[in-house]
């Protein structure tokens, strides 16, 4: 059906670590690379695409497409493929429904799955990097239980700002590709009802999960075990483990240490933005420290470490102050999920790495977002303290906090004090000189969304979308650890 993709060989581009990720997309040759069928019988169950009876194409990310050649697809063939999912060329023949069980709210719960997504192709981008089109709302899968299997359009929408706002600043996410209204009428609890609904299709570096490691472990499968960890190492390659480290040539132990570095910068990266995920269970935790799967997200209207994001989240768990501990709680769950193929002492001994990894990835993020230079732990600490004082004093959200002071300008009182001796990294960009920055507060998403639902007027996502951009190019990358670079 395409004439104009054809796969490419793989070439001789060095394989991308994690650290490189977040580089402005690239156009590259589609080179299709299906290495989940080295563990889809254990991972992975074959399942078919809903029937749906309407497919608009609602949105395409035309920054990503072209970084794994999907970018001369016409509309229509876009929608045949992410809409009415037939296979790309040379990938995979019938989509796949992971299995994977997880602790949800600190339960552990063994009946879940994909029950509304699937797996769909893999393919490499200009970087080596291998990435995953992963589905929601794709229809019911052996994983479903009492669900139909759909998304709404909201829910899309919501995903769509949600991943665009996370990628400008710096946050490592998966990326929103397609979404495709499908024409149906879909009845939610917590949406006016009835409500549209849609397909959507999410760029990622994988979709291996620490609940994936929980399931097998839960079911005595070691063999299958030791061949997801080889398969993650491989995927999503990273570091060596420190010189001292016990056990550092130990897979389980090395893939311990490199989730340890990624969910380390990933806690810091949310805090930075003042963004709250909501939903950290360890089925929501990506192997490769990619944040993916959003639902009740919000940002922070000002700094409040209780503010939580979730109205079922009774007991604030996953409250925004309480996300760091969050994440390392999950990291612990997969050391335990590993230890059929290790001891505890090299494992214990990767996750207590992630307290120190989480204190520098703060400051350098911290100061990467206000546009200084780092000048030492102690005084990045001492600054990053000053600066959320200045928040909760002020009531102010780290969105405006940000913005305002960028380059160190217009601080005041220990704030000021805490900036002296700190070199502005701040740009030209016309985007610091706006008077109010970019932002992703919850009424303006309802604002957004009821123009979609009352006009179908898309112009208010297409101009935010537009804005969020702005303010990643007026940002850049964010930065890398120092042992990571060059």
């Amino acid at each position: 059906m395409l004439p104009n993709l054809t796969p490419t060989l793989q070439s001789a581009v060095p394989m991308a670590t994690y650290w490189q990720m977040r580089a402005e997309p690239q156009p590259a040759d589609y080179r299709p690379d299906t290495k989940i069928n080295e563990i889809a019988q254990f991972l992975a169950d074959p399942v078919e695409a809903a029937q749906f009876p309407a497919h608009q194409l609602r949105f395409r990310n035309t920054r990503w497409d072209k970084a794994v050649g999907l970018g001369e697809l016409s509309d229509t063939e876009w929608i045949a493929h992410f809409g009415k999912f037939e296979s790309l060329p040379d990938n995979l023949p019938k989509p796949l429904a992971l299995r994977y069980h997880g602790h949800q709210f600190r339960t552990y719960n063994p009946e879940i799955g994909d029950g509304r997504g699937f797996l769909f192709a893999q393919m490499r981008d200009g970087a080596g990097r291998l990435l995953d089109c992963g589905t929601k709302g794709s229809g019911t899968t052996p994983y479903s239980r009492s669900g139909d299997g759909r998304l709404t359009l909201k829910g899309a929408v919501r995903e769509i700002l949600a991943t665009q706002m996370l990628e400008a600043q710096g946050v490592y996410t998966s990326k929103t590709l397609s979404v495709v209204e499908t024409g149906e009428e879909l009845w939610r609890n917590d949406e006016p009802s009835p409500t549209r609904s849609a397909v959507m299709v999410r760029l990622s570096h994988g979709h291996i999960r620490i609940g994936s490691f929980q399931r097998l472990t839960a079911l005595e499968e070691d063999a299958a075990l030791a061949q997801l960890a080889d398969y993650c190492l491989a995927a999503y390659p990273g570091p060596p483990p420190p010189e001292d480290a016990p056990g550092r040539d130990e897979p389980a132990v090395i893939l311990l240490h490199q989730v340890a570095e990624r969910l380390a910068d990933l806690a810091a990266s949310y805090m930075v933005a003042g963004f709250v995920h909501g939903v950290l269970n360890t089925d929501n935790m990506n192997i490769s420290g990619e944040s993916f799967d959003y639902g009740p997200w919000r940002w922070l209207p000002q700094w409040e470490p209780q503010f939580t994001a979730a109205y079922f989240d009774q007991t604030g768990l996953y409250a925004f102050g309480r996300q760091p501990e969050a994440i390392r709680w999950n990291l612990g769950q997969l050391a335990i999920a590993l230890r059929p193929l290790a001891e505890s002492e090299p494992l214990i001994a990767a996750l207590d790495r992630f307290g120190p990894l989480y204190g520098q990835a703060m400051m350098r993020r911290f100061c990467w977002r206000l546009g200084v230079e780092q000048c030492g732990d102690e005084e990045d600490a001492a600054l990053v303290g000053a600066a959320e004082l200045a928040m909760r004093e002020s009531k102010t959200g780290p969105d405006a906090f940000f913005h305002r002071h960028r380059g160190g300008r217009d601080a005041e009182g220990p704030l000021a004090q805490a900036l002296e001796g700190y070199q502005s990294t701040d740009s030209e960009h016309p985007y610091w000189s706006q008077d109010l920055p970019a932002s992703m507060l919850i009424d303006e998403v309802e604002t957004i969304w009821d123009a979609i639902a009352e006009r179908d007027d898309w112009e208010p996502l297409q101009a935010r979308v537009a804005a969020i951009r702005d303010m990643g190019d007026a940002l850049g990358d964010a930065p890398e650890p120092a042992g990571h670079r060059g």
